[in-house]
């Protein structure tokens, strides 16, 4: 008989403000269930609150507005199987509330500017993703945002980021060198000027070499390809849509790249790609459509990053069925 094993499994999803961490804790949600995923903003670690940050000059970018001895405590303590009381930095106020208690669950997720910051937490993370958001991407979605729905300026909106930029490149973007697995949001290359950004190309770097971590690839693995998809089977509007797949190097280190650049119009038909894509981590042929279809809606669904996002959170899936499978007793 085999004996269940109550494993608490950590993962770490990194990125600045903006770069689709919701979208993709949502679905995250889908794979492991809302009741057995507890998920951390690490926002809730600040140490100091909004006027004390503005009194100082120090941004919550930077590691001193954070306490990252707490962070590590507890964070340790979850993956222990015990309960915290965890701060709370409530966003509307800007002051840190008292705490609220969390309990272990199946699947601790830390998620925020800094998870893969603190090498002590970084240590604690069973799976770690970087989302990574180009700086021409950045500025044209908070563009979009903040002048359509807040009615800022250009100036206002290229000021602010600007403003985060020493601190962001110092402290959070460095993270992705420690990262399993990154997805870049990039210009597109089949359009020469595109400065909206509506059309994006997403790239899904995984890192080699890491155990049981088997990077999804198009065709023949280890192979460099180029693809253009049969217009009948994928309906796409012009640029229409290029893929990639192969070996690189990235930051120094050997890597996986699986690359989407344009967009497609029916999501049903991504059957059609999933059927050429292998090591997904998929149960069930058509599953990864299945998923994709759940969100029409969600941001990105209708280029690469809904796919590659889905893709990850399946490669965190059977990360989470291996360190918590049953364990076989030894006999004699």
């Amino acid at each position: 008989m085999s004996s269940k094993t109550n494993r608490v499994v950590v993962i770490g999803v990194a990125g600045d403000s903006g770069c689709g961490k919701s979208t993709f804790l949502g679905r995250l949600k889908d794979l492991f269930g809302e009741e057995f995923m507890t998920v951390i903003c690490l926002d809730d670690y600040h140490s100091l609150d909004r006027k004390q940050r503005k009194a100082t000059g120090i941004t919550a970018l930077d590691p001193r507005a954070n306490n990252f001895d707490l962070m590590y405590e507890q964070i340790k303590a979850l993956k222990e199987g015990k309960s915290v009381m965890k701060p709370i930095y409530n966003h509307e106020t800007g002051l840190i509330d008292p705490p609220e208690l969390i309990e272990p669950n199946k699947v601790i997720v830390i998620e925020g500017l800094h998870p893969i910051y603190d090498e002590r937490v970084r240590k604690l993370l069973d799976f770690s993703i970087y989302l990574d958001l180009s700086n021409e991407v950045k500025i044209a979605w908070k563009i979009q945002r903040d002048m359509a729905e807040r009615g800022h300026t250009l100036s206002d909106v290229v000021q602010a980021i600007e403003s985060r930029r020493p601190d962001f490149e110092a402290y959070i973007d460095p993270q992705k060198a420690h990262a399993d697995i990154i997805i870049q949001i990039l210009p597109t290359n089949l359009l020469p000027h595109d400065s909206e950004q509506k059309v994006l190309r997403v790239r899904l770097i995984q890192r080699t070499g890491v155990e049981g971590l088997e990077p999804a690839y198009l065709f023949d693995e280890g192979s460099t390809i180029s693809w253009i998809p049969c217009g009948t089977k994928l309906t796409c509007s012009y640029p229409g849509i290029k893929l990639f797949s192969g070996p690189d190097s990235w930051l120094g280190q050997p890597v996986s790249v699986l690359e989407i650049d344009g967009q497609f119009d029916r999501l049903e038909e991504m059957v059609y790609i999933e059927n050429h894509l292998s090591s997904t981590n998929t149960k069930f042929y058509g599953e990864l459509t299945q998923l994709l279809l759940k969100h029409p809606d969600y941001p990105g669904s209708n280029n690469g990053t809904g796919l590659l996002q889905i893709i990850v959170g399946l490669k965190m899936r059977a990360t989470f069925e291996k360190l918590t499978q049953p364990v076989e007793p030894v006999t004699a």
